[in-house]
């Protein structure tokens, strides 16, 4: 069954904890996004409020950093065991130096890939990763269209786990919402983050609880 996590790039910043402990139960888990205006046109925020929500809450973090050199900053961070770390394979990263340092603070590593990014660039690193983000919309920006080829990398990627045998996971991130969350799961998808269309809604719990039901159809009827 599919794990939806709130994006929190899209809640209000001004009553972050108002909006977390709303939706907290509900949620399984929130993805951070990190950007440093460097690897991505944007800047978002750092550490301290990665640290912050990761003391607010018990629920699993998702750090996804898009950034130019994600070892540097790896330290800064102070989240639970089994916290997912993503980095992008198009980043300056020492990709295997980079897992291993996640894996040293009992994290799980996980590798993005962005839309135009050939997908066999990402296969020699599939044996020792927890999870692919693929993207389904180019980084750096909340509330981007959907782009629809993404649902052929997620089949591509579902059909390689298959006859290779390996564990790991699939995310997807970008543009995800109500008219096409159905789609990404019957296509494998096993993570989906979502933004806007959960804080952007009139009620954010309302809108998570529609786009968990309608996943979860998904996943019975395929």
């Amino acid at each position: 069954m599919a794990t939806i996590y709130p994006t929190l790039l899209s809640l209000d910043f001004l009553n972050v904890q108002k909006e977390i402990e709303k939706i907290d139960a509900h949620a399984k888990g929130y993805q951070l996004d990190v950007m440093d205006n460097h690897f991505v046109p944007n800047l978002t925020y750092g550490p301290d409020f990665v640290n912050a929500v990761s003391r607010l809450t018990y629920k699993k973090i998702w750090l996804h950093l898009m950034v130019d050199d994600p070892k540097t900053l790896l330290d800064q961070f102070f989240m639970q065991p089994e916290s997912i770390a993503t980095f992008h394979i198009e980043s300056k990263a020492k990709i295997s130096e980079t897992i291993k340092h996640i894996e040293a603070k009992k994290w799980l590593p996980s590798i993005a890939i962005n839309p135009k990014t050939p997908l066999e660039e990402i296969f020699p690193f599939l044996p020792i990763i927890h999870q692919v983000l693929v993207m389904s919309v180019e980084p750096g920006f909340a509330q981007q269209d959907f782009l629809p080829e993404t649902i052929d990398r997620i089949r591509q990627l579902v059909g390689f786990r298959q006859t290779s045998k390996m564990p790991f996971r699939i995310g997807v991130d970008g543009g995800i919402k109500v008219q096409n969350i159905a789609q990404v799961v019957q296509a494998g998808v096993d993570d989906i983050a979502v933004a806007s269309a959960i804080f952007t809604a009139p009620d954010p719990v309302m809108a998570l609880q529609e786009l968990t039901n309608i996943a979860d159809g998904a996943t019975q009827n395929p």
